[in-house]
């Protein structure tokens, strides 16, 4: 069948990285590790058949860069070389397909339960609660965040001796990166944190670090907020953290992934609708929480639900007015996650020059062949943004769990084997 011209099939270079076409996997938390982080069949069943759409390009779930960055059950690590062999398992599995992939690194900070993922204590850039899940955390030390950015720097390493392609450092969303970045969770003093030109020093020293372990030709990107979304509390702008980009494009970034928001924020980071979502969440990771907020959150989800329907309606492309942003004050590529399904909202994202790539989650969990399927204009399995994927999150392997979707999903897939 030929194929009709598109940008969304051109290719684009990435640093030193040519990938074949501007759609591309984001990360999505798999919860199909090993309870000790190690890559699993499971795992690799999760990414083989996008491989096998085609996907220029894959991004994994947050790899966490050591045991007390781990966000929840099943998370992959590479806190340790003794995961490398699992990791290069997962590479040549997906080049075997011809796509490309990269490992996301991430260190959760205070967005943790920590019961959830067995941790004793949560760590952030200053003591500022968690107001969704009511963690408190304890401020990091000077030494500590000299060894936090020494664990980027070493997981990076290991990635790169695993056949990664390249790596994100997850700095959106209210992750430790993000926590740094953000006035209304760091509260420091030290060069860390006070003024709008100390705060992004963590991410830059992260940056610095991992370059000086893998070089100057291995592709580095960052994921990072278009907006922090939180009123009534100090988050950034969109031009502040544009800003910040600019620095990591002075430092040797390869290009930018724009998302939004933190947990605090609600479900910016989401549209669609929410009652499958909240109410998986209530079986999941919300049984760890505090009484209080356990029971709060029993007794509420169905009203959080019809609100955040209100709020967060389904919508295709909900990050580019950010994306734009950054697009108009960089030269390196400027990715977009943000709700993408169909083939003429991520051409018209393109194409307008709102960014340079497109990116999608929740679309691929439902359909691994969504980029073959668009490139060739077949037919596939169709998300509904429903979000119960979201809801199943750490405590369920990542899938889609609509029952429409995925009976559609596991047919196709039946075939493809």
């Amino acid at each position: 069948m030929a194929v009709a011209e598109s940008p969304l099939f051109e290719p684009i270079d990435i640093g030193t990285l040519t990938i074949a076409g501007r759609l591309i996997k984001t990360a999505t938390a798999e919860t199909r590790a090993s309870h000790d982080g190690f890559v699993t069949p499971e795992l690799l069943q999760f990414y083989i058949p996008m491989a096998k759409g085609g996907t220029p390009l894959i991004i994994t779930g947050n790899i966490y860069v050591s045991r007390a960055g781990k966000s929840a059950p099943r998370q992959v690590g590479a806190d340790d070389d003794d995961k490398i062999p699992g990791l290069r398992q997962l590479t040549d599995a997906v080049h075997a397909h011809g796509s490309r992939i990269f490992a996301q690194l991430n260190h959760c900070g205070r967005q943790v339960v920590p019961p959830f993922a067995g941790l004793q204590e949560a760590v952030s850039a200053s003591a500022v609660k968690e107001l969704v899940t009511g963690t408190l955390p304890r401020e990091l030390s000077l030494l500590e965040i000299q060894r936090v950015i020494a664990d980027y720097g070493a997981a990076a390493m290991r990635c790169k001796q695993a056949g990664f392609d390249g790596v994100q450092i997850h700095a959106a969303n209210g992750y430790l990166m993000s926590q740094f970045l953000t006035p209304h969770t760091n509260r420091r003093t030290d060069r860390y944190g006070g003024t709008c030109d100390n705060r992004p020093n963590m991410l830059r020293d992260v940056v610095r670090d991992i370059r000086s372990r893998v070089g100057r030709d291995f592709p580095l990107i960052v994921k990072m907020n278009g907006s922090d979304k939180l009123p009534l509390r100090h988050g950034l702008s969109t031009d502040e953290l544009v800003q910040v980009a600019q620095v990591l494009q002075e430092e040797g970034v390869d290009a930018v992934e724009i998302s939004v928001g933190h947990y605090e924020s609600g479900m910016p980071m989401v549209h669609g609708t929410f009652g499958r979502c909240l109410r998986n969440m209530v079986n999941g990771a919300m049984r760890y929480l505090p009484f209080i907020r356990r029971w709060g959150f029993r007794l509420s989800w169905p009203l959080l639900a019809l609100l955040f329907d209100l709020l967060w309606p389904r919508h295709e492309g909900f990050n580019l007015r950010y994306a734009q942003a950054f697009k108009r004050r960089l030269s390196i590529p400027v990715i977009c996650v943000g709700g993408f399904l169909t083939r003429a909202a991520m051409e018209a994202a393109i194409l307008r020059g709102s960014c340079d790539i497109v990116s999608a989650g929740r679309a691929f969990i439902a359909d691994p062949l969504l980029y073959r399927h668009l490139r060739l204009n077949e037919p596939g399995p169709r998300c509904v943004d429903c979000n119960a994927c979201i809801g199943h999150l750490g405590a369920q392997p990542a899938d889609c769990y609509h029952p429409a979707v995925r009976a559609q999903k596991d047919a196709m897939l039946a075939r493809l084997n």
